[in-house]
């Protein structure tokens, strides 16, 4: 250490503000810990300020709009379309006009440290701030911050850009970009068919841009089920999308307002705008893994303590996307409250905390699968929810990765729009329920919901899929009449009860 050099220290240090890191280091807080926080941009992170929160207010508004128009009465009322600015403006409050105060208050509360800056491993349980221009609030480049116990890392990821000649050079769009804008576009063109793809082909076309979807593979959601993928694929195009398959960019260039695209299928389409929405990586390429033995610019594998495979000394802790783990805020942050738990249970009573919770680290060395010290669910009960439309909800395992691990299985299917509560709810409801079944132990094992709000319909099968609960028990489980969630009797008795 250099002489004069700032020393931060604390009993835990998180790397990462955003929505997965503020809850491992509450979590870790909670039994005395001291905690430090490191951001380099907005303390809330990407799902605050460009992904989950605006992307979803970006959508709303056309999904109230098409919910009115399903209902004679209230369709008369409508006599637009969606009012541009008001849609950007309540954006804009989601985000808070990307001023991160209330989150630092929030912080302050908690009792946990915020460091502004960018940091980079030292060595175990030490970093040091590194230059960041974007960062002018940022403590001192040089200060170390040493964690007495523990670091956790929850830095998230940053999308992929595919190596297309031009492509960079023409500045595509992001989500983030997609996600925070001022204006729209006249036209949009999307590379890429994932749930950022056809959401945001959703809010952008609502918005007034003729969009066009090019998709590599064959169809859409491809981790979904096919039958959600056609449905959401039909939808689109009724919209008014451009949906492409089977097509790649080959070149790109940028000319007096608009992007053009070659393609390896033939044509050249032309926006005003391309949004790259092909995937993510982990972001660890700058933090110095290397003196850790660690890989930099890959995921940090983790046990299901959410303790790094590889580091040695059992000190370093990741949570979120940079696991490479979960690629979505509530399971990151699921993974982030375990990860805090266990922090605190294995060092409170090292570090003299008398808040430790007696027992606690006797009960995290003793811990196995669905207690709070393990993330149990990452295996088998990941729910994801599409804000598409019609919406896509789903958790657990799809039918062929149910096949793929041996189960014997059983497919339930129903359409929702036959059921009372749908009907009530919109005229020409459509949508689909699926159950995957373990019929040699008569549970579910994945559930899939499309239609007008089907992201509600999704927790009570996260449940079922969770606590295994046998399907001659949750038959007992009454829907209300007339609720959309009948469709859960029409399943179980499709299944023969």
């Amino acid at each position: 250490m250099n002489a004069g050099q700032q020393v931060l220290e604390y009993d835990v240090v998180v790397v990462g503000a955003g929505a997965v890191g503020e809850n491992a280091a509450e979590r870790a807080g909670r039994a005395g810990l001291s905690v430090a926080i490191v951001e380099d941009e907005l303390v809330g992170g990407e799902c605050s300020y460009w992904a989950c929160m605006p992307s979803k207010a970006l959508l709303r508004p056309g999904a109230v709009l098409a919910a009115a128009r399903a209902v004679p009465g209230a369709s008369e009322a409508v006599t637009g379309g969606l009012d541009v600015a008001a849609v950007l403006a309540r954006r804009d409050k989601f985000t808070s006009d990307w001023d991160d105060a209330g989150q630092v208050r929030w912080l302050e509360k908690a009792g946990i440290a915020l460091v502004r800056g960018r940091v980079r491993f030292t060595g175990p349980r030490e970093l040091v701030l590194v230059p960041d221009p974007a960062s002018p609030e940022a403590e001192p480049v040089g200060t170390v911050l040493r964690a007495r116990r523990a670091v956790v890392v929850a830095t998230g990821s940053d999308p992929l850009i595919p190596p297309v000649p031009g492509l960079v050079e023409s500045e595509p769009w992001t989500s983030r970009e997609a996600t925070s804008a001022e204006v729209v576009p006249g036209s949009l063109a999307i590379i890429g068919g994932g749930v950022v793809a056809c959401e945001l082909a959703v809010a952008y076309t609502d918005l007034g841009a003729a969009v066009t979807v090019l998709v590599r593979g064959d169809r859409l959601l491809d981790r979904l089920e096919p039958f959600a993928a056609q449905e959401v694929e039909e939808s689109l195009v009724e919209l008014g999308v451009d949906v492409r398959f089977g097509v790649e960019a080959t070149r790109a260039a940028r000319e007096d307002g608009r992007t053009s695209l070659d393609l390896s299928t033939g044509g050249t389409p032309v926006a005003h705008q391309v949004l790259v929405a092909t995937g993510r990586r982990p972001r660890t390429s700058d933090l110095g893994l290397d003196v850790l033995g660690l890989e930099p610019g890959a995921a940090l594998t983790v046990d299901d303590a959410m303790e790094v495979v590889g580091a040695e000394g059992g000190w370093l802790f990741a949570a979120g996307d940079v696991t490479g783990r979960t690629a979505t805020t509530h399971q990151g942050k699921y993974d982030a409250r375990v990860a805090g738990d266990v922090v605190a249970a294995r060092f409170s009573q090292a570090a003299g905390s008398p808040e430790a919770v007696a027992g606690a680290a006797e009960a995290e060395r003793a811990a196995g699968p669905w207690t709070r010290y393990r993330a149990t669910a990452d295996h088998a009960a990941v729910p994801q929810a599409a804000f598409t439309r019609p919406e896509v909800s789903t958790v657990g395992l799809t039918e062929q990765a149910a096949r793929d691990a041996g189960l014997t299985v059983r497919v339930l299917r129903h359409a929702i729009g036959s059921v009372s509560g749908a009907s009530v709810a919109a005229d020409g409801y459509r949508g689909t329920a699926q159950f995957v079944l373990d019929d040699a132990r008569g549970v579910v094992v994945g559930a899939t919901f499309t239609g007008p709000d089907a992201a509600e319909l999704l927790h009570a099968a996260t449940i079922a899929v969770v606590a295994e609960a046998p399907l001659d028990r949750l038959w007992h489980a009454v829907p209300a009449y007339p609720t959309v969630s009948e469709v859960w009797l029409r399943l179980l008795e499709a299944a023969g009860l």
